[in-house]
């Protein structure tokens, strides 16, 4: 399956190669994929801003609560923190994926 991957931290459009990528995308999938009434990924928009998650999955809005927010942003700061080309503090992120 062919997945189309764009990350952005702080405005800034991170490159990834195969591994980082991979690990990036398996990693989201499995976090959104296992919250309450979601499926499968076609499509999928990711964005934090601050404290504010926001996902958009095939189309449709996914509500998220505070600790849920909580668990994704912190999950992905953590990762996306010692990327090259990462500049640190992590305010605002924006994850796309299509398959």
């Amino acid at each position: 399956m062919t997945v189309n991957l764009m990350v952005t931290v702080n405005d800034i459009p991170i490159k990834t190669d195969y591994f980082v990528g991979a690990f990036i995308e398996h990693t989201v999938s499995g976090m959104i994929e296992s919250l309450e009434g979601t499926a499968k990924i076609r499509n999928l928009n990711l964005q934090i801003d601050q404290e504010t998650v926001t996902v958009t999955l095939n189309d449709a809005a996914i509500p998220t609560n505070t600790f849920t927010s909580k668990i994704i942003k912190s999950t992905l700061v953590g990762m996306l923190s010692i990327l090259k080309g990462v500049n640190n503090p992590i305010e605002k992120v924006i994850i796309v994926i299509n398959k």
